[in-house]
């Protein structure tokens, strides 16, 4: 079987690679990237070079790419790629090409914020944080307490996050209010960050599911992570999977305070923590295999517990001066 994975420079794209590596399946590996030096070249079987998903000709060289490599299978590893594939689900069906893709539904609601916090006020989700798209800083600090945080409607990985203490604080963002940016209360400490992955049938039911506490890298992404259990947590996590009902590989991020779970978003996809999780034995990568392309049913994985911190390393090639 012939499988591609998008963005293979970046941490998902390359944490694809490396999980898959690990089935105990005859794959081929086609990885693709916007930079020719990108480093997820070292776990494929064969690299090709990709246009921005906003060039014209993306759609022409996306399906030279399926038709050329016979793919089976894809599977986004960034959020742009996500988005178009989403959009363009008839040019897969068209070729008869699987691809790991969640939801539409959901992964509309999820490019926007304000109306993911619109559904959860209309369920209402005990995990709503409240949000805000207007108010003048007194109001705003009065309802939400001082630091509170303008987020941008649109981003992921705590991207664009302004963090505000006072009043030349908001004045430096004001403007982007409601447009771009949404205004919300902090909610518990960096120290009670959670991420939970979960699969997803699209029946509402959780297949299989692993929750970590983290602490995030400068870049937003988990640098370590504790595997964890917390019944509320579950219970928080059902009730949502019960309403979205996501399909395959699901992220949805949580801050706790006192015995409360709040729901910071969800990614409709394989996260950043995707390598760590496969350490633990929840190999999602391996999932979207089975459940996308051999069409089998997902099952709960035994997780290992444990604790898990990310370092920097280094692949080297000593013949020549590229991959």
């Amino acid at each position: 079987m012939n499988v591609l994975v998008t963005g293979v420079g970046a941490i998902i794209g390359y944490g694809i690679l490396r999980s898959l590596r690990k089935m105990d399946q005859d794959i081929r590996l086609i990885g693709a990237d916007i930079f020719s030096d990108a480093v997820g070249q070292a776990w494929v079987d064969h690299f090709v070079l990709a246009p921005f998903t906003s060039n014209d000709f993306y759609s022409d060289w996306l399906e030279n790419t399926l038709v050329e490599n016979k793919i089976d299978l894809v599977i986004p590893g960034i959020e742009q790629d996500l988005h178009y594939f989403s959009d363009h689900r008839d040019l897969f069906a068209r070729l008869n090409v699987r691809v790991a893709l969640n939801d539409q539904r959901l992964v509309n609601l999820t490019r926007d914020k304000w109306l993911m916090h619109q559904e959860l006020k209309n369920i209402n989700s005990e995990t709503r944080i409240p949000s805000y798209l207007e108010g003048e800083f007194d109001s705003l600090a009065e309802k939400l307490s001082l630091p509170f945080i303008l987020k941008p409607r649109q981003s992921y990985a705590s991207k664009g996050l302004v963090r505000v203490y006072n009043k030349a604080d908001f004045l430096v963002a004001c403007e982007k209010l409601g447009t771009e940016l949404l205004a919300q209360p902090i909610i518990g400490t960096d120290e009670e960050e959670y991420t939970v992955a979960v699969f997803g049938d699209g029946t509402g039911s959780v297949c299989a599911s692993i929750a970590l506490q983290r602490k995030l890298a400068s870049d937003g992404s988990t640098a370590k992570a504790w595997v964890r259990q917390d019944d509320r947590l579950d219970q928080a996590v059902y009730a949502l999977c019960s309403h979205f009902k996501p399909v395959g590989p699901t992220n949805l991020q949580f801050r706790k305070e006192g015995d409360n779970w709040y729901l910071l978003e969800i990614n409709p996809r394989i996260s950043s923590t995707t390598s760590i999780r496969t350490l633990f034995g929840y190999n999602e990568a391996e999932m979207c295999v089975q459940f996308f392309l051999m069409k089998k049913k997902v099952v709960q994985p035994v997780v290992t517990s444990g604790f898990a911190a990310r370092f920097i390393e280094d692949h080297v090639i000593y013949d020549r001066d590229h991959f």
